[in-house]
């Protein structure tokens, strides 16, 4: 029997929890501490309708992505939006947890009237490349970043 995953915004008594499930995204980082996760929580409600979604099994967070909605200026006014931080608990990988988290982000995207969603990967892994054409995602643009800290093995 396919596990009943349960979709919804996170709040902040998701913090504890969420922090855990992003060690599945970056094994090898330092855990945000309690303290910096209500105030990184703060700074992020501020940000109109973003917000952090959640993929629950038995009540349990197994999959997440942010999703950022920005004011735009042209495209006659449209919110345009970035998603973020897409991962699966390691354990729940392969299920379509984390694809139906992803799709959930994108329909409250156009729901919010935003003319397109992005994100980027820097995975070259075929698998991950896959997950996110599967999810009905396309390479149309070129992306380039400057970074601060050096990118993620992976």
């Amino acid at each position: 029997m396919a596990d009943e995953l349960t979709i919804r915004r996170a709040t902040r008594e998701d913090l504890p929890e969420l922090v855990q499930l992003y060690r599945h995204l970056v094994p090898d980082d330092l855990p945000v501490g309690t303290e910096q996760a209500e105030d990184i929580w703060e700074r992020f409600s501020h940000y109109g309708p973003s917000g952090i979604f959640l993929g629950l099994v038995d009540g349990e967070q197994v999959a997440t992505c942010t999703l950022v909605v920005v004011p735009n200026f042209v495209r006659s006014g449209a919110n345009y939006a970035l998603i973020e931080n897409v991962v699966t608990r390691a354990d729940f990988r392969g299920r379509g947890h984390g694809k139906a988290v992803l799709l959930a982000a994108v329909d409250a995207a156009w729901s919010l009237g935003c003319y397109k969603v992005m994100l980027l990967t820097g995975s070259k892994e075929p698998a991950t490349l896959g997950f996110y054409r599967n999810a009905g995602f396309q390479t149309t643009k070129t992306g380039f970043e400057m970074r601060r800290l050096p990118p993620r093995e992976g």
